[in-house]
């Protein structure tokens, strides 16, 4: 069954979580996969396991807490939003490789742009070189086939985080997702512990050298997910 594609704009972060909640708890074995993308007004969202004092300074912008996975992010304007609404029974694979499939749909779409994206060990979300971004050497703090740095603690040394995700699944079905950084006020990442981690820099297209528009980039990542989350 094909994923329908909806390009949503802007619109508020809780509505929008409301309207996932509903489309996932209505849904049969006959509906429709789907993806909506759209930007949200600045917003920081608390997962289930987020810790209160990894929010440091607010300040006028609003704090809602979400029953996705993960700890405090940032959503706002100049960023791509993300939330697929998947069977994953239905599409044939797992948690793990579903998390995998999002990742690898942010590491196509930045290699689009001519930047590498990567993974780290432990650290679900994607990343990429701060010295430089276009750089295809790989990392050592890399996930491995056996799993042997899971046991040690991120290192992001050199590191800038690009997309962040978190997902919540129901009765097989996902909701929440992931988020591409564009061309953002990356600002209010400085008021966080950015999923949890201090002190991670947080990093958009723009500030590592790519001018490209919000919509130019969304319709790219679109098309890159369509494909990575196809059965």
């Amino acid at each position: 069954m094909d994923i329908s594609l909806r390009q949503l704009g802007r619109v508020d972060y809780a509505s929008t979580v409301a309207a996932m909640q509903s489309y996932t708890a209505e849904r049969t074995a006959e509906t429709p996969d789907a993806l909506w993308i759209c930007e949200h007004a600045p917003v920081f969202t608390q997962g289930l396991a987020g810790k209160s004092d990894h929010l440091l300074n607010p300040g006028s912008i609003p704090v809602v807490a979400t029953n996705r996975g993960g700890q405090v992010t940032y959503h706002g304007p100049g960023q791509v939003l993300a939330y697929p609404l998947i069977d994953l029974q239905r599409a044939g694979y797992f948690i793990k490789e579903y998390v995998y499939r999002l990742e690898e749909a942010v590491i196509r779409t930045l290699a689009h742009f001519g930047v590498t994206g990567h993974r780290v060990s432990g650290a679900p979300g994607i990343y990429v070189r701060l010295d430089d971004p276009f750089s295809h050497a790989l990392l050592a703090q890399r996930p491995t086939q056996d799993n042997t740095r899971l046991a040690a603690p991120p290192d992001f040394t050199g590191l800038g985080k690009i997309a962040a995700l978190g997902i919540k699944v129901s009765r097989h079905c996902t909701y929440h997702g992931i988020a591409l950084n564009v061309a953002m006020d990356l600002e209010p990442y400085l008021r966080i512990n950015p999923c949890g981690y201090s002190g991670l820099p947080s990093v958009d297209l723009s500030t590592i050298g790519v001018s490209v528009t919000w919509a130019e980039a969304a319709d790219v990542f679109s098309r890159k997910l369509l494909t990575t989350l196809a059965p």
